[in-house]
């Protein structure tokens, strides 16, 4: 039996943006955002500016420099023994962030190598068993099951499959994979 394959995605779902995203605008412009101020936003809606909050994710070192997303490293290697993983971002919008993530991926998941990254500009073309993600952009378009990672912005969303962090996501695919050895 061919093993199945997941995409997964980084920005909120690997990589912690949001707290990353937090740190830079308080350090550029001197105001706090509690991450529960963040809840049921779009992402930089939730920032007292807008437009300054977005421009943060033009500037060198805001990928580079995020953190990880608790248990995301030990379950992408249990999920490894039995699946084909991919890591998929749509990092075509902020050219600057192609050799950043690419520069994270390496420090912290060396064990993804360069051919199950794949940087894409609209993830539609993906076409694995599931996918893992934060939006439903990404989601509804899905050609296998789609998996909806919680993050902030979508805490209201009522749609696809749901985990809340990591432990269930491999709860989940465990249950979804009956040869696996997770």
């Amino acid at each position: 039996m061919p093993r199945k394959s997941i995409a997964i995605d980084m920005d909120n779902v690997i990589v912690d943006i949001e707290t990353n995203w937090i740190n830079l605008y308080e350090k550029a412009y001197g105001v706090r955002i509690a991450k529960e101020d963040l809840l049921g936003i779009p992402e930089d809606d939730a920032f007292p500016d807008p437009a300054a909050a977005r421009s943060l994710i033009y500037k060198s070192g805001f990928f580079r420099n995020a953190p990880i997303i608790e248990g995301a490293q030990e379950a992408l290697l249990k999920l490894q023994e039995d699946f084909d993983v991919f890591i998929v971002s749509a990092a075509m919008e902020f050219p600057n962030s192609l050799p950043e993530k690419y520069e994270w991926l390496a420090e912290h998941f060396p064990f993804i190598t360069w051919k199950n990254i794949v940087f894409c500009g609209d993830k539609r073309v993906i076409n694995t068993d599931f996918m893992i993600d934060d939006h439903l952009k990404n989601l509804d378009f899905c050609q296998g099951t789609p998996i909806l990672f919680t993050a902030s912005h979508n805490v209201n969303v009522d749609k696809h499959i749901r985990v809340n962090n990591w432990k269930e996501a491999l709860e989940l695919l465990m249950q979804a994979n009956p040869t696996n050895s997770i």
